[in-house]
């Protein structure tokens, strides 16, 4: 048996990817984060399938499930939200069944942060405003941050920035990263994107936390932060340059042989 860990994608059931419904499709037994995960991709189970929610259950609950298909043979369809790779908290699973001698695979999703992104119809890299997108988080009760992987530091960058698990840490936020954004820097906050309630908030550093509280968003929302964002200017890529030669355009050949 094999334990298939499946990004669901960001919330619309048709953003899982066709690999990993296939196999939810499949397998005999389903586990699946029940607060993020569509119930329409868990439908797709068999109709005789064991379909857990996993949200109430802790590791050693979730491991034991895994253990009693392994003992029967049966292929576990491990569904979780987005894309595994990110706060997916799947490394401390794999680190158990490494141990258990317990075979799995990955399957990956599509991220929150790319889903808003095409919601609001916006690349998050503009040739000389922004090439770098940062994923990250701030230090709230559950965990803290590495050293040098604070807010601050990753700040300094000014980089696109995708915020997970912050949407309480506002204040912080607004205040560490006005030094290097600006005050007026365009904001978005993604309340639970692609699904049938989504909410996109476009404001800026200085007035997001106010037009959070109006909005009662407390929870499953995305922070980003960056120029990209608003109305900017910005000189074509030279991706599709005509006067720009690449591996697969040759500007100096074509040019010779139309002469």
């Amino acid at each position: 048996m094999t334990v298939y860990f499946i990004g669901a994608g960001p919330g619309a059931p048709d953003l899982i990817t066709v690999r990993g419904l296939r196999l939810i499709e499949r397998c005999p037994v389903c586990l699946y984060a029940g607060s993020l995960v569509p119930e329409e991709i868990v439908k797709a189970a068999p109709e005789d399938a064991l379909v857990r929610d996993t949200a109430p259950m802790h590791l050693d609950e979730i491991i034991a499930e895994i253990e009693a298909a392994h003992a029967r043979g049966e292929d576990v369809a491990r569904v979780h939200s987005g894309d595994p790779s990110i706060y997916g908290a799947i490394a401390e699973q794999m680190r158990r069944l490494d141990a258990a001698g317990i075979p799995y695979d990955v399957v990956p999703g599509v991220p929150a942060f790319a889903a808003t992104a095409a919601r609001l119809k916006t690349e998050l890299t503009l040739p000389e405003i922004a090439q770098t997108v940062i994923v990250t988080r701030t230090e709230m009760k559950a965990s803290s941050m590495p050293e040098f992987e604070t807010l601050e530091i990753l700040g300094k960058s000014r980089a696109t920035l995708a915020i997970h698990l912050s949407i309480r840490n506002l204040t912080h936020i607004r205040d560490t990263l006005s030094p290097y954004y600006g005050e007026d820097c365009p904001v978005v906050i993604a309340y639970r994107s692609t699904w049938p309630d989504e909410l996109f908030i476009r404001t800026t550093l200085k007035d997001m936390a106010e037009e959070v509280r109006k909005a009662k968003i407390t929870r499953t929302a995305l922070i980003m932060v960056g120029k990209v964002f608003g109305h900017v200017e910005f000189r074509d890529s030279d991706l599709y340059n005509s006067d720009f030669s690449h591996v697969l355009r040759n500007v100096g050949k074509k040019k010779k042989a139309s002469a």
